[in-house]
């Protein structure tokens, strides 16, 4: 294992009553990885908002136990890098999302849970994941070579009188950093099953049952890169190197035939369902989208690598209610600014604001439901539950066509 500090996750208690098989075959091990919405940063007090829709409220009594705090799998082990400082590892609960401001989930909560439902027997969950990485350069995959700037950025270096052999080094260290850092403790875990599952048996052995990759937003942003971003092909060579990174994955782990799922960004939701201010953004994000999911439907990848278009469990109100409060916070900061006004008049100008802005309704929805960034999926359990879910339900209907 890593150096780093291990902390087990053990302060939640529950049951999560998924009984575990009595045969004594291979551990099933999944790998979980990807940037900052793969750490996930839904806050648990936006669990109280799954119930809150019908749809969904079976979602939160599985996330629960029966005193209502979040469940805690007696037969779901996880190592989770990079979503803190240190390596954080144990039974999974709420906890193992991105670190600071309390405890956060990301995918991992129900892709654990349903998974193990479905495979009844324990399993291990690996998971990797660091904010802010691209896969053109940090999870840049050995056979992808070496990253090329092209003739745009040359030039931009060349007129901002940067020194370019030391641009060059400095991207050439940072490529495939997070790539190797995955690997390496994907490898360490397995090599050390025992020290994060104490029941584990090695005479059982294991399997690499399946991968989900959930990353997208630097790419995705990254005009430099792409920059024919919003035209057709723009993104042509994320899919490219996405088709590496899966290949090398499986020969780097000894897994040629491991089931692979790509979790499509959706940030923002359908794009048939943008509305006026958001239809600059159609040609961008549903290019991205298109290459992203595009190594699914290549001929080495049929029926063993999937795409899950996570835009299907964006939360059309709550983007509503984020653009009402957006209001709210902008008319807050022209009332600040304003001199003539004193705190108390500053505070009954902003309460009439808000009350003609959103109904009560409608603001305990906002703040039951969102805690970070649209970027984030606003910071929704109610998403987050959903798309991990559908990760595991896309990881098993995978599995199944691989093996026929």
């Amino acid at each position: 294992m890593p150096r780093s500090t291990v902390i087990l996750l053990t302060a939640l208690m529950g049951l999560c009553r998924c009984p575990a098989g009595s045969r004594a075959e291979p551990l099933k091990v999944y790998i979980l990885a990807g940037q900052s919405n793969m750490q996930g940063h839904a806050h648990i007090r936006t669990f109280d908002h799954i119930g809150m829709d019908p749809r969904t409220a079976p979602l939160l009594r599985a996330m629960r136990d029966e005193n209502g705090r979040p469940r805690v799998c007696d037969n779901v082990w996880i190592s989770s890098l990079g979503s803190a400082a240190e390596v954080r590892q144990g039974k999974l609960t709420a906890g193992y999302g991105a670190a600071g401001r309390g405890l956060k989930i990301g995918p991992e909560l129900t892709f654990g849970i349903y998974m193990q439902k479905r495979v009844d027997q324990p399993i291990l969950i690996i998971k990797t994941a660091w904010g802010g990485k691209s896969l053109h350069t940090d999870f840049r995959p050995p056979s992808a070579g070496p990253y090329q700037f092209n003739a745009q950025q040359l030039k931009r270096f060349q007129e901002r009188g940067q020194d370019l052999a030391q641009v060059k080094e400095q991207r050439a260290r940072q490529t495939g950093h997070y790539y190797r850092l995955m690997i390496e403790h994907i490898r360490a875990v397995l090599k050390a099953i025992e020290q994060v599952y104490p029941g584990y048996d090695g005479a059982q052995g294991y399997e690499l049952a399946g991968m989900v990759w959930f990353q997208g937003w630097n790419d995705m942003v990254d005009r430099g890169t792409y920059p024919n971003r919003g035209r057709p092909g723009g993104y042509a060579q994320y899919t490219e190197v996405l088709a590496h990174f899966i290949r090398d994955v499986r020969k780097d782990l000894a897994a040629s035939s491991m089931p692979f799922v790509i979790g499509v960004m959706g940030v923002g939701g359908p794009i048939e369902q943008y509305g006026p201010a958001e239809q600059r953004y159609r040609g961008i994000h549903g290019g991205f989208r298109q290459a992203m999911a595009a190594p699914a439907s290549m001929p080495e990848f049929k029926g063993n690598v999937t795409a899950v278009l996570t835009e299907n469990y964006w939360d059309p109100e709550l983007k509503e209610l984020a653009a009402k409060w957006e209001e709210i916070r902008a008319q807050s900061r022209k009332l600040n600014r304003d001199k003539n006004l004193t705190k108390a008049q500053r505070k009954v100008a902003l309460d009439q604001f808000t009350a003609e802005t959103m109904t009560p309704r409608e603001l305990e929805i906002y703040r039951a439901g969102t805690s970070n960034a649209a970027y984030h999926y606003l910071g929704s359990a109610k998403m987050m539950a959903q798309i991990g879910k559908a990760f595991a339900e896309a990881l098993v209907a995978t599995t199944k066509t691989v093996n026929q």
